[in-house]
């Protein structure tokens, strides 16, 4: 076992003593880096380079060569597991994720596959040992899955929503159904991460994308029983060292205290939640990621490194001086210049001491 020189990370995360804020940014491999677009052209498309160990491995490890970030995260997409049960993952230009099958019927949820995530996943598991072994023990490596909700969706409406119709019809129409569905989601997904643990994921983040459309009482029942339900499942324990766990609901920052009692290790906020009210919200019992606008990220270096300060102020209000770790609330966009990002994360390193000394 290679020893990790950067264990920062997972000691916020578990609430540990650290030197200084550990960062890192959701969707940090991505299109707005060119030597991402590059890689994306030699595997011709994006399951491609899902599906690639090589690719997959490389453009996990591009933007640590840029930056100095403190954890890295598998490169893969929150819809392997619909496209493992079969329903037929394709892209299309300009209109992201698509299916060639939905999941409408209860006779559509009785007809999905049994799921094995180490062999119908394989692809993903390979990449992880593969990142693990070319990281050398530089930084923990970040596994995760979409949620059952968000996952559920996507299945349901055959693509991506903003009305959820189909989705939102059976939630109260058929119930029964979508709880079916929702629980064999559950059970896949703590399939998925576990093995994703074994491979060599040494932290995991549910990505609940779409819990923020729902109602107050909708999303405890249809979106974090499912996550309480996951965290339960997990190995939170390998190689001799905790696993923590991290639930990410954009739009969710009104469920912290139901969130915390899922037993998660940490919780990921968007940007329109206080930061300073959710650190007093969750009084030591999780640490908090996040929660930095990835739309800061077109201002200059100045008008980053301003926001990126006053993030921090939020985060130490109170006198803690760990549990926490510095994040954008959702991932980068494509348009960002790759100078920018520097200026962010350089920020949370340099400007963070003062209150970690």
């Amino acid at each position: 076992m290679t020893t990790l020189k950067n264990d920062r990370f997972l000691r916020a995360l578990l609430r540990e003593p650290v030197d200084t804020t550990p960062v890192w940014m959701m969707r940090q491999a991505g299109r707005y880096l060119p030597e991402y677009r590059e890689t994306r052209a030699k595997a011709g498309d994006f399951l491609s380079l899902c599906k690639n160990t090589d690719f997959a491995c490389e453009v996990t490890l591009q933007p640590l060569r840029r930056y100095d970030l403190d954890a890295a995260i598998l490169f893969s997409d929150i819809l392997t597991i619909p496209d493992a049960l079969g329903l037929g993952l394709y892209f299309e230009v300009g209109e992201g994720p698509k299916f060639h099958k939905t999941i409408r019927t209860e006779q559509d949820v009785a007809n999905l596959p049994q799921f094995n995530a180490k062999s119908d996943l394989a692809y993903v598991m390979n990449a992880v040992t593969a990142i693990r072994s070319a990281l050398g023990g530089q930084v923990p490596l970040i596994g995760f899955s979409g949620s059952p909700w968000t996952l559920a969706t996507y299945m349901i409406e055959g693509g991506s929503s903003k009305d959820f119709r189909f989705t939102k019809q059976m939630m109260y129409a058929q119930p029964e159904v979508l709880h079916a569905l929702l629980d064999r989601l559950a059970d896949a997904v703590i399939d998925y991460l576990n093995a994703q643990i074994d491979a060599g994921a040494q932290a995991v983040q549910i990505f609940d994308s779409w819990g923020g459309a729902l109602a107050h009482r909708e999303y405890l029942e249809f979106s974090l029983k499912y996550m309480q339900k996951i965290v339960a499942g997990l190995k939170r324990e390998n190689e001799g060292r905790k696993v923590p766990v991290i639930l990410f609901t954009k739009g969710g920052g009104q469920w912290l205290e139901p969130m915390i009692a899922t037993g998660a290790d940490a919780l990921g906020l968007d940007w329109t939640t206080p930061l300073n009210v959710a650190r007093q919200t969750a009084n030591g019992r999780v640490a908090l990621q996040g929660n930095l606008d990835p739309a800061t990220l077109y201002g200059s270096s100045s008008t980053i490194e301003k926001a990126t300060k006053a993030m921090l102020d939020d985060a130490y209000a109170n006198g803690e001086k760990t549990g926490y770790i510095a994040n954008l609330g959702h991932g980068i966009t494509q348009w960002v210049d790759p100078e920018q990002p520097k200026a962010f994360i350089d920020t949370v390193h340099e400007y963070s001491a003062k209150y970690l000394g």
